[in-house]
């Protein structure tokens, strides 16, 4: 049975804040970011929506092209007729998701990456980003100072008026699991729950396609192919 992929778009408030009336201005694309640097234009993405053709959406939910958006939300501030192109590429991308399209690209493997390190920090920690969490080897662009940063964190932290993992207030304070608790209901009840096991399935599926380790844990070939490859065909030339 195909998927009305207008109709389930339509359910994602999102999508309906984010789309009234494009009239091809290009504003949009004059003030992004990221149509600077990538191969991608926001408008052509929106014109895409509103065309309704079922199978270019489909197309667009297994592209580069809606992993492109930084979310930075500036086309919401100039947009004469009040569209947000970034609300509709949220939409597109919870779509993708759920229909495990995001493996088919590159950029939409990275959803892995993510899910595996900004998505687990934020459920087990509390934190999106951790002293505790961070993989140093993983950003060799920060240089020695990370490593040292991380030998050194409770003095680092302290010096910085940081309550790292203590009781009490302040940034990088112990969040105690009653919280958490309150933090993972609420990923269940919306759904995002769900989203993350997707996440996770679709992602094991594509390592065996690609012929890569995988395993629940980020410490797998998949995930490090995922992190740092890079085709370098993302940028406008």
């Amino acid at each position: 049975m195909e998927i009305d992929y207008c109709a389930e778009l339509e359910k994602d408030v999102r999508f309906t804040e984010g789309l009234k009336a494009c009239l091809q201005c290009g504003i949009c694309c004059a003030i992004c970011p990221a149509a600077e640097f990538y191969n991608y234009d926001p408008r052509t993405i929106v014109t895409t929506v509103q065309q309704g053709d079922n199978h270019q959406i489909e197309e667009l939910l297994k592209s580069e092209t809606i992993w492109y958006c930084g979310q930075c939300m500036s086309c919401k501030t100039r947009c004469p007729r009040g569209n947000t192109p970034g609300f509709v590429i949220q939409a597109l991308r919870k779509l993708s998701q759920q229909y495990g399209f995001f493996t088919q690209s590159e950029k939409g493997r990275q959803q892995y990456a993510i899910k595996k390190t900004v998505g687990e920090n934020v459920l087990n920690k509390g934190y999106c980003v951790h002293p505790d969490l961070v993989a140093y080897d993983m950003h060799p662009e920060q240089g020695p100072i990370w490593d040292w940063v991380q030998q050194n964190k409770e003095a680092v932290y302290e010096r910085l008026g940081a309550n790292l993992n203590k009781e009490g207030v302040g940034a990088l304070r112990k969040i105690h699991k009653k919280n958490l608790d309150e933090l993972a209901a609420i990923f269940e009840v919306t759904g995002g729950s769900r989203l993350y096991e997707i996440i996770e399935e679709e992602s094991e599926k594509q390592a065996q396609r690609m012929q890569l380790g995988f395993s629940k844990t980020a410490d797998n070939e998949y995930f490090n192919h995922v992190y740092t490859y890079n085709s370098n065909t993302h940028f406008e030339s």
